[in-house]
């Protein structure tokens, strides 16, 4: 490779909410791609689908990202709109879902999903270059997620791209990568990723030596609680009993209570959007002529009707994002003649979260004893991803490492940034999700 042909380093980070790519030359130089929609560069590329016809028969088109939201919202054609789907990769009772007259396979929809990605990228990458890192969660999402599973579906759908060679590495340890570049002496370092559907913590050890960065990792650990998790409790609190929830309906001579699963899908945003296509909405107009109060269920079913989970999931993280910052916040959504409000205080919603918080705090020790040592020990703790600025999160930290050795990086950016500096360091494969577990086994 000439000197006028640098090297590029990929780094793709695939997100349950969010994907970023970003690119580092081999001089380190590294940046982020920005996509172009709507007036505006944006860094990030929302983890979204949307297959539509423009007549029946006529073949399913797709976009992704900010594209398919616009799409989903014009309405203009019959759809099919998918977010969240990475939660699915380690499901092994999740194998197809149908779209128009075609079966569509967890590979299937992320490598529809990566093609639109490069398409908007402005031909700045392809998946044909030679060094490309992928981040991965330390646990997927799921109450049982198969990891097997999971990267062999990560490996087929690259391998259809043509990137078959690509690596996989933990995410957390590429945000500790973008993170390393800050550090100005050898140090211990915590570095909590907080993603959509999973939270990945890491134990790194970076050292320089002849002004090289080295790197040991120290231990891995993950936990299926996140942003998702945070937005079910407040669908599960607020929204659940305005549609149904623990109200009745009649059985013969009996009066019995309305089905839980119901609501544990419309708690969740990739299980509400397949309500449609799995006989659950079926169900639910059934209950509704027997239920005790059928307008609760009547309004359940024109959200699931009219697709109007999109926007009930965007006024319900925004309520959570505002919970960040005051202490009380009015929540509001309509549509569809669906008009539910709701006062939540901060109060309220940590009382929600507290069990998912001591969790967290958990996993965060399992991380420290699976590293060898102690929170003392730790000189940085680096926290990355929205849910981070959590103040019930932020207080975990605070509390067990205190907060003069807290520290933030970019909420979207830093993961990425970091896959793609791996992808130049010495030994690149070394920090693949195998070869670091090898690595610490055996420092």
């Amino acid at each position: 490779m000439s000197s006028a042909s640098p090297v590029v380093s990929i780094g793709i980070d695939f997100g349950t909410s969010n994907t970023v790519v970003a690119l580092a030359a081999d001089d380190r130089r590294v940046e982020a791609i920005r996509f172009d929609h709507g007036g505006q560069r944006h860094s990030v590329f929302v983890s979204a689908l949307c297959f539509w016809e423009d007549r029946p028969g006529a073949g399913a088109q797709a976009e992704g990202g900010p594209w398919a939201i616009e799409q989903f919202l014009e309405g203009r054609h019959v759809y099919r709109f998918l977010q969240s789907f990475k939660t699915f990769a380690a499901s092994s009772s999740f194998n197809t879902t149908q779209v128009f007259r075609q079966r569509y396979k967890f590979e299937d929809i992320l490598a529809a999903f990566l093609r639109t990605l490069a398409r908007h990228g402005g031909g700045k990458f392809g998946f044909e270059t030679s060094t490309i890192t992928v981040g991965r969660p330390v646990r997927f999402a799921g109450g049982n997620p198969d990891e097997a599973l999971a990267m062999q579906r990560y490996r087929a759908a690259f391998e259809r791209l043509g990137a078959g060679h690509a690596r996989y590495v933990y995410e957390p340890v590429g945000a500790a990568f973008s993170f390393a570049r800050r550090l100005e002496r050898d140090a211990t370092v915590l570095v909590a990723d907080f993603g959509g559907g999973t939270s990945d913590f890491s134990v790194m050890r970076f050292s320089r030596a002849g002004g090289a960065l080295r790197a040991e990792p120290l231990g891995h650990a993950g936990i299926g609680i996140a942003g998702d998790t945070f937005d079910y409790r407040i669908v599960d609190h607020v929204v659940s009993p305005r549609l149904g929830k623990g109200s009745s309906f009649r059985s013969f001579d009996k009066v019995l209570p309305i089905p839980t699963g119901h609501y544990t899908n419309l708690a969740r945003w990739h299980q509400l959007a397949m309500m449609k296509s799995n006989g659950d909405l079926r169900e639910l107009r059934e209950l509704a002529r027997t239920a005790v109060k059928p307008a609760l269920l009547e309004d359940f079913i024109t959200i699931v009707d009219l697709d109007l989970g999109f926007s009930l999931y965007r006024a319900v993280s925004d309520a959570k994002v505002a919970l960040s910052a005051q202490d009380q916040v009015e929540f509001r959504f309509k549509g569809g003649g669906v008009d539910i409000g709701s006062t939540i205080t901060r109060k309220n919603f940590e009382a929600w979260i507290a069990d998912d918080i001591a969790r967290l705090g958990a996993t965060v020790d399992k991380v420290l004893g699976e590293a060898g040592i102690t929170a003392r020990e730790v000189e940085k703790v680096f926290l990355t991803g929205g849910t981070s600025f959590v103040p019930a999160v932020r207080k975990l930290f605070a509390e067990r490492f205190g907060n003069e050795r807290l520290m933030s990086g970019d909420q979207f950016e830093s993961i990425a940034y970091g896959l793609a500096l791996i992808g130049h360091s010495p030994d690149p494969d070394r920090w693949t999700a195998s070869g670091g577990l090898q690595s610490r086994a055996g420092a």
